[in-house]
């Protein structure tokens, strides 16, 4: 089954195209490519536009650019945009600054499961290679590992299709969280109230419990190596924890402002920090 259901890759972006370029050369390299790469882009500049551009002009598979104007850190609201631009039955979310391993296509298809989404793992690379990393073997990987220039060195252990059942909220990242299609629009998708930097990821999955899916864990397989950044702006965290907090003692699986716009309200704007 899983062979025949096409796989769709949104990767979330910010004006960083020198890391979004690396990651997208992943894409190229992977043993199975997706059907489908959107590029869900928070409000960059023409720089990074140009660059997909020219990187879906020589791509094997199809390639999407969804974009809206900078209004501070929106990753709900652009990442639902590029859920509605996909036309695949399976979507696997990362970042532009995390490259996937080369398996991590084939490895995802391997670990997909009806009632489950998948939250898999990352490798965090240091502030002095992450300029120039690429995965290069896993010999050489496992020696930027013991020269501590990576962390999780147990990751690299390979073994494909391996999941365990997780439950609860610590460790969920849409750097590397894949469902299907159909799940994450009876949930109505990410909560666009989220503005400003953190626990939207946490709140999605909250709503993915309450809905009846399992979490399966994929320590051995499907790995991304994060790249280092500077932090985010965590000005709303206060704010956002609250909003997590109501949905974490509701009962609906559903949110307002998502996907679909549902209920009569007015959404409340607010200006958000990159």
């Amino acid at each position: 089954m899983n062979n025949r259901v096409s796989i769709a890759v949104v990767i979330t972006t910010y004006n960083s195209p020198e890391y979004l370029r690396r990651v997208l050369e992943g894409y190229r390299r992977q043993t199975r490519y997706p059907d489908e790469l959107i590029v869900a882009d928070d409000g960059s500049t023409d720089e990074t536009n140009h660059l997909v551009k020219a990187f879906a002009a020589c791509a094997p598979f199809k390639v999407r650019h969804v974009w809206h104007e900078d209004r501070g850190f929106r990753a709900a609201k652009i990442r639902n945009e590029a859920v509605k631009a996909s036309s695949s039955g399976y979507l696997v979310f990362t970042d532009g600054d995390c490259i996937p391993h080369p398996c991590f296509i084939e490895d995802h298809i391997r670990l997909m499961k009806t009632g489950c989404f998948v939250q898999g793992k990352r490798m965090l690379v240091s502030q002095s290679i992450s300029r120039t990393f690429a995965y290069s073997g896993a010999l050489n990987m496992l020696r930027l590992c013991l020269c501590r220039h990576i962390s999780g060195c147990h990751h690299l252990i390979r073994l494909p299709g391996y999941s365990i059942k997780v439950s609860g909220l610590r460790g969920v990242k849409t750097c590397n969280l894949a469902l299907f299609r159909a799940d994450i629009e009876a949930v109505n998708g990410f909560n666009e109230a989220f503005v400003g930097w953190g626990r939207e990821d946490a709140e999605l999955v909250a709503r993915l419990y309450t809905y009846g899916l399992t979490r399966r864990d994929s320590p051995f397989s499907a790995i991304v190596f994060h790249l280092w950044h500077p932090e985010n702006s965590r000005v709303f965290l206060t704010e956002n924890d609250k909003l997590l907090e109501e949905t974490i003692a509701g009962i609906n699986y559903r949110c307002t402002y998502g996907i679909i716009e549902e209920g009569n309200e007015r959404r409340q704007g607010r200006d958000a920090d990159q």
